[in-house]
């Protein structure tokens, strides 16, 4: 089960909160500056399972359905207007989940904005259950969008690494510099919440995108019109 970050009882959700499904602390204080940068007021919750990507890695996402319904039942329960997943991974999962409020993906308006860059999209990504479920995502999107795409793939392999050992920086630059390998493309797709930093790194006059800040976006709009 989900436990907020860095608090010892449950503190109740302020009505018209956002509910942030983490599976990583190390995404709290991202989301809260982007906050503090252009959604100031919005209240966040954060709540960090960081045994659903775990669990998602070794048995695949639809293993983590139940609990991943249970953590966006209690943030339901304790009175969020919307819920934001920000692991890719179980993102699709999340969404489906039927909780009785928006539940958003963080990476879902970063794969329109992909589509409505170009056909040719790469998806990068440092966990390879990521890449699959983003892949999906941009090719649903480029339907909705009737437009075609072709999505290429490019796993980091040993990035993630770098993060699990508390370097950001170098798990960053690794992203940055696969993604300057990257040609003959129209957007890249930095899979996952937390390859954002490479995104300012990055030398490629090809778009690179990242999901946190116009996720975040998604899910304040949620709140609003709720």
């Amino acid at each position: 089960m989900p436990t907020e970050s860095g608090v010892g009882t449950a503190v109740p959700i302020k009505p018209g909160a956002l509910a942030l499904l983490h599976t990583s602390p190390a995404h709290i204080p991202v989301f809260d500056a982007l906050r503090d940068e252009a959604h100031q007021g919005l209240e966040l919750r954060h709540f960090v399972a960081e045994e659903l990507l775990a669990r998602a890695r070794a048995e695949g996402p639809e293993a983590v359905a139940g609990a991943v319904r249970e953590a966006l039942d209690r943030a339901v329960a304790e009175g969020a207007r919307a819920v934001l997943c920000t692991c890719s991974t179980i993102g699709e999962v999340a969404e489906r989940a039927g909780a009785g409020v928006p539940v958003l993906r963080v990476d879902r308006p970063m794969a329109a904005a992909a589509v409505a860059a170009g056909p040719r999209v790469v998806v990068i990504a440092t966990v390879e259950s990521t890449l699959a479920p983003t892949v999906a995502l941009v090719e649903e999107e480029a339907r909705r969008a009737g437009r075609p795409v072709d999505v290429r793939t490019l796993l980091v392999e040993d990035a993630w690494a770098r993060f699990e050992a508390g370097d950001p920086d170098g798990y960053a630059r690794a992203v940055a510099e696969a993604a300057d390998t990257v040609t003959d493309a129209d957007a890249i797709v930095l899979a996952q919440a937390s390859m954002a930093p490479a995104e300012h790194l990055t030398r490629t006059s090809i778009p690179v995108l990242s999901s946190p800040r116009p996720g975040l976006a998604a899910g304040a709009k949620a709140v609003r019109e709720r």
